[in-house]
């Protein structure tokens, strides 16, 4: 899996940081932006659809 580097808000990484660990939902930071990746290009795939912007082949 590739790793890449990104700057955070320190409010942010704070958030991030209330979900992981044994009492959150994430293992790991790593976990969490993952997640959170997906999410957010669901919702991106779910308005280019709505908009008629998605090709059929995906």
């Amino acid at each position: 899996m590739p790793k890449i580097s990104v700057e955070v808000p320190e409010e942010l990484l704070a958030d991030i940081d209330d979900h992981v660990g044994e009492d959150g939902k994430f293992v790991n930071r790593s976990e969490a932006i993952r997640a959170s990746i997906r999410k957010t290009l669901d919702v991106l795939d779910d308005i280019d659809s709505r908009q008629g912007r998605l090709d059929d082949e995906q």
